[in-house]
């Protein structure tokens, strides 16, 4: 493996291009719209979706590429699985231009109504991530923000699809932090009431990264939501894996990119800050 040279600054590591520790990017390398799946591997299937492709780079869990759909610039970036590499990714976008992040992921739902394929798309999330707490105060809350709330749903009321809007339960553990046992059945008490303590407040899914992203995305004045393809109903113990639940989060993902991109257009011009439904009227 060749040495890259580094620059001295431990606080935040980069090289001379401002090449960036994790993700291996560069300013202008990212665009200011990022897809991010968990999965290396869905990245390039993403990319293989748009109208202009180019891979980035590919280091530890993190696989980037940028392109353009429907004349948006575009950027995908895995996080890998959890909020440490996630937190890691997200800062290190952000630092090289990026500033709207829209988490596409995996979840098991837990209200009954909720079945494998459907998506859910994430207004908030509880932040049991543990990485979140590394940032500010617990009582701080993990909002997605409203804009591309908005965009998710638009795009997928365009691609006709079954999905929901609500609260997302972000675990630091796919076994025993979302109530299943671990190794050996192994539990805590806590394990047995936590599906129905959340169910009965009205949380719709487990996950692993919707609170990181979203925490993060706040108190660095960036923008953020989340759209999970269904593959369990754990109050049923279903479990089904369906590539066309998957496929349809990427497609919803995508294109509430450009449907925001077009709302920043019409902020731009009308000189806003805030979108809001009667700026169309002004197309």
């Amino acid at each position: 493996m060749q040495d890259i040279k580094w620059e001295t600054k431990a606080n935040r590591p980069e090289t001379d291009n401002k090449s960036q520790y994790h993700i291996r990017c560069s300013p202008g390398e990212v665009a200011k719209y990022v897809l991010l799946p968990g999965d290396p591997e869905r990245v390039p299937m993403m990319a293989n979706l748009w109208d202009e492709q180019k891979h980035i780079a590919t280091y530890r869990e993190h696989v980037t590429y940028t392109g353009k759909v429907g004349g948006v610039e575009l950027s995908a970036c895995s996080t890998g699985a959890g909020g440490p590499s996630t937190a890691s990714a997200l800062e290190e976008l952000a630092e090289v231009g990026a500033d709207t992040f829209i988490r596409v992921g995996t979840c098991g739902a837990m209200q009954d109504y909720i079945a494998p394929g459907d998506l859910i798309i994430c207004a908030g999330a509880v932040r049991y991530d543990g990485t979140s707490d590394q940032y500010v105060d617990k009582s701080y809350p993990a909002l997605a923000n409203q804009e591309v709330v908005m965009a998710l749903i638009e795009a997928a009321e365009r691609l006709n699809v079954t999905y929901h809007v609500g609260l997302a339960y972000t675990s630091a553990s796919f076994f025993c932090g979302q109530g299943r046992p671990g190794f050996n059945d192994y539990r805590q008490s806590w394990m047995n009431t936590i599906l129905d303590d959340m169910q009965k407040a009205g949380v719709l899914n487990f996950e692993m990264e919707a609170a990181t992203v979203l925490t993060l995305s706040n108190l660095f004045g960036l923008r953020a939501g989340a759209v999970f393809s269904v593959v369990a109903n754990r109050v049923k113990d279903e479990f089904a894996y369906k590539k066309t639940a998957v496929e349809q989060s990427v497609a919803v993902s995508t294109e509430a990119v450009k449907i925001l991109a077009q709302w920043d257009e019409l902020k731009k011009n009308s000189g806003k800050k805030y979108f809001y439904p009667s700026l169309l009227n002004t197309i």
